[in-house]
């Protein structure tokens, strides 16, 4: 699809199409009352977009936008909308200050707005496991920013740590933010998120051992040594395969581009939220067959439970 004609659709420039696209999406069998739970069972009050349940048990009034970030929220559906696809089509984000221009919001509003956006970007529940049937996972730690009021050291011990996983099987990725990169922290991450029949590739942190004993196998490559690829062979099929980390390099390569050159500063109580942006883009882009528009919907079927006030992203 055009950029233009993209730009052009009703639910960009108009509430009432803006909330009719929403309704689409998160009730594609007809509406679902909050209260009850009740699905198709309701009917149409004043003001526009708003509906009562026909249970007569509960008789509760909502619109689409109930339990979501855009409840009781002052700007336009349509500028919502409009933001969504901003995020989720940009390849390495849309600063606030871009959305501020772009919608004609303050720039507090267009802060608070993507921060609520990357909420609905994170992924809920770690199932399925990845690596699941034997399939490789790299896992990596990496390094951003500095955090405040500490001194510059060797080793990245001055910056905010964190730890992705990607599943080569699923292209899908992982990112958590950790305090430092360490056996008590990185395990009980790997445990949770990887199947026992994954196949883990990792570098030689020594983090990495223990865990690595637990699962049904564990490669590594030497950095120090600049080996970045090793090739060895299945005993069970004899088939060639390589070991290596460097699908997280170029995720990491990605989102720390994405980091310095759009949003520059990241304080480390939100870090996990970028890092969310990040993962879905990547779990979601076009080379795995999803286009802009649809990114942008996936995103928006995420709006379920995701309501966040402005003292939640300020605390």
């Amino acid at each position: 699809m055009a950029q233009a004609s993209r730009f052009s659709a009703p639910h960009f420039h108009d509430d009432t199409a803006a909330r009719a696209y929403l309704e689409a999406l998160r009730w594609p069998e007809g509406p679902i009352c909050p209260h009850c739970g009740a699905i198709n069972h309701a009917y149409a009050i004043r003001p526009a977009g708003t509906y009562r349940c026909a249970e007569k048990e509960c008789r509760g009034n909502f619109t689409v936008t109930i339990n979501s970030p855009m409840e009781r929220s002052h700007i336009a559906l349509h500028k919502w909308v409009l933001a969504f696809h901003l995020m989720c089509s940009s390849k390495k984000g849309v600063s606030a200050h871009q959305l501020h221009r772009t919608l004609g919001i303050t720039y507090r509003s267009a802060w608070f707005m993507a921060h609520r956006i990357r909420e609905c970007m994170r992924a809920g529940g770690l199932s399925p496991p990845m690596g699941s049937g034997g399939t490789a996972v790299e896992a990596d730690e990496s390094f951003i920013g500095r955090i405040k009021g500490e001194k510059v050291r060797q080793g990245g011990h001055h910056k905010n740590a964190f730890l992705s996983l990607v599943d080569r099987e699923t292209k899908q990725v992982r990112s958590f933010h950790i305090d430092q990169a360490n056996a008590e922290n990185v395990a009980p991450i790997i445990n949770t998120n990887l199947s026992e029949e994954a196949h883990l590739m990792t570098d030689q942190g020594k983090w990495y051992r223990t865990v690595g004993k637990t699962l049904a196998r564990h490669e590594t490559v030497d950095h120090s040594s600049e080996e970045y690829v090793r090739y060895v062979s299945d005993p069970e099929t004899g088939e060639s395969y390589a070991i290596h980390t460097n699908t997280l390099e170029g995720y990491f390569s990605l989102f720390k581009r994405g980091m310095k050159g759009i949003y520059q500063h990241c304080s480390e109580k939100h870090l996990h939220r970028y890092l969310a942006e990040f993962d879905f883009r990547y779990s979601n882009r076009i080379k795995l067959g999803i286009d802009d528009v649809e990114r942008a919907d996936i995103a928006l079927k995420g709006i379920v439970g995701k309501r966040l006030t402005y003292r939640m992203t300020s605390v």
